[in-house]
């Protein structure tokens, strides 16, 4: 892939997106125990992530919590097929279709990048679209029109491996890549539909949003790479997988200052989207 926009033209931002619980922006929430309206302001959100962008990108990467390998993983499948990698939701989430194109092309250059980086990688010939792939972008793309390479968090889930890998990734959002890390800024399954969720991940999310939109490139890479330390963090991510993807949303940031761009409260737990750039 080469760049072709001037060099005026603002690059694509790095984004991380909470993808949801399940298919729940597809069906009715009340089933799960919960509001119809749960993840509508959610959903919302999601919808508008392409008025905000620059101009249509040429291709997605997405970084998906639901795909764990021992190195970084990245499909080359040119037709992704459906993943329903969820398990006790209405049969109709079991028929979601997102048909977007895969890029083969752009799959070899993210592990060619990671490479010249140092970082282990493999490509993955015949990997589809896992949920936390395809529920998002089927709110947010549903025309499907936009090659879309999916990329794996790596298993032993260290955050500054994570952080390099999206430094490494970075010069992707020159050539009309938009990189997005796809996860929940708040994973406590426990907690979730109780008040054990709420004040936790109020002081998480403040730890959070405060640690992302540091001025210095240093201060937000040390904060992350050290989460453990925030307020509520072992609270907010028992297990951190779903909330790794970040790290490479913000190494792909590079000096860009990260902005909290969405923010709600869904079973009784405050999750938010944050945007790079």
């Amino acid at each position: 892939m080469e760049n072709t926009n001037s060099t005026a033209s603002p690059r694509m931002p790095s984004l991380f997106i909470p993808h949801g619980g399940g298919p729940c922006f597809f069906m009715d929430w009340t089933l799960m125990g919960g509001k119809a309206d749960t993840w509508n302001k959610t959903k919302s959100w999601l919808e508008s992530i392409p008025s905000f962008l620059p101009r249509k990108p040429k291709a997605i990467l997405i970084i998906t919590a639901h795909w764990e390998e021992k190195v970084f993983t990245v499909s080359a499948a040119p037709k992704p097929q459906m993943i329903f990698d969820y398990s006790g939701f209405p049969p109709h989430t079991y028929e979601l279709s997102f048909p977007a194109p895969g890029h083969p092309e752009l799959a070899h250059k993210v592990t060619d990048l990671l490479s010249k980086a140092g970082i282990a990688s493999k490509i993955d010939e015949e990997r589809g679209f896992d949920h936390g792939v395809f529920i998002p972008l089927l709110v947010a793309f549903p025309d499907a029109d936009i090659p879309v390479v999916s990329m794996s968090v790596c298993s032993n889930l260290d955050p500054q491996q994570h952080i390099e890998a999206g430094k490494a990734l970075e010069s992707l959002r020159d050539e009309d890549v938009l990189i997005i890390a796809s996860g929940m800024s708040y994973h406590n399954m426990r907690a979730f539909f109780t008040p054990a969720a709420t004040s936790p991940s109020i002081k998480f999310d403040k730890w959070l949003t405060d640690s992302l939109t540091h001025t210095k490139r240093s201060d937000r890479e040390n904060a992350l790479s050290n989460w453990q330390s925030g307020d509520a963090a072992l609270n907010a991510h028992p297990r951190e997988e779903h909330f790794i993807p970040l790290m490479v949303a913000l190494g792909a940031g590079g000096e860009d200052i990260g902005q909290k761009v969405f923010s709600d409260s869904v079973m009784e737990a405050t999750i938010s989207g944050f945007r790079f750039g």
